[in-house]
């Protein structure tokens, strides 16, 4: 073998180490890229950020909100009551929706596919997550059994020991029928229980279970005054009892 030969292998070893060194330096790197104008956009994309954006301040292709706005269907996504308040909002919070055949049929529907898998169709915990992990509680056993509205709908928000939060994947309006849903399975009857809760010839009959009525003299947590800046609403921006 040449020495030119060798010199050419050598300093070949060499390079080709050196690309690999550089392209683990970072655990983000994603190395040398192949013909990168095939897929990378000349239009900015608010979802992908590839290059500095020289319009844009801060250089982001996404704009930063105005302070003080709130994002399109995002109003009343996240309430007063803290995470650590399940009391507060048990005695607190009531839920604005009538439980009418309709709306049960809705919590239903989001129940079973955001929450059975741990809960089980028929909330007794035996759900194919909760089955192998253990521990999910039955909604038809102890103090679960007589969770209101109230506290069901912040634990949906916040979590609850082993249970994620799930505030930002279903809509306040979404929480309090998955809520509703829940009030059926304490029942212990699983979805059979509906019929308990709601005349089935009725469907717009709303309960008279005070647990579920309006407060008195208290703020709405999840209900905005439909006259802003105008007073607001007695029956929901009133002060506290």
């Amino acid at each position: 073998m040449t020495h030119s030969l060798k010199l050419g292998l050598y300093s070949s070893a060499i390079l080709f180490g050196s690309v690999l060194t550089a392209g683990c330096n970072r655990a983000d790197d994603t190395g040398l890229e192949y013909a990168p104008q095939m897929y990378e956009p000349i239009a900015y994309e608010p979802l992908k950020q590839i290059h500095t954006n020289t319009v844009n301040p801060q250089g982001i292709n996404m704009r930063t909100p105005v302070v003080g706005t709130v994002p399109l269907g995002k109003l009343d996504y996240y309430n007063h009551i803290p995470k650590d308040s399940v009391g507060g909002a048990q005695r607190r919070l009531r839920n604005p929706y009538p439980y009418t055949k309709a709306n049960l049929e809705e919590g239903k529907v989001l129940y079973t596919r955001i929450c059975s898998h741990c809960h089980g169709e028929n909330g007794d915990g035996q759900g194919l997550v909760g089955v192998k992990y253990k521990g999910v509680p039955s909604y038809a056993n102890g103090q679960y059994a007589t969770m209101n509205d109230g506290h069901i709908y912040h634990v949906i928000v916040w979590g609850k020991g082993r249970m994620m939060p799930h505030g930002s994947q279903v809509s306040p309006e979404e929480r309090w029928k998955i809520a509703m849903y829940v009030r059926v399975l304490q029942k212990g009857k699983g979805p059979e229980g509906l019929a308990d809760l709601v005349s089935v010839k009725d469907q717009t009959t709303q309960m008279t279970d005070p647990t579920n009525q309006s407060p008195v003299r208290e703020a709405q947590a999840d209900k905005e005054s439909a006259t802003p800046g105008q007073g607001g609403d007695q029956a929901r921006n009133g002060t506290a009892n």
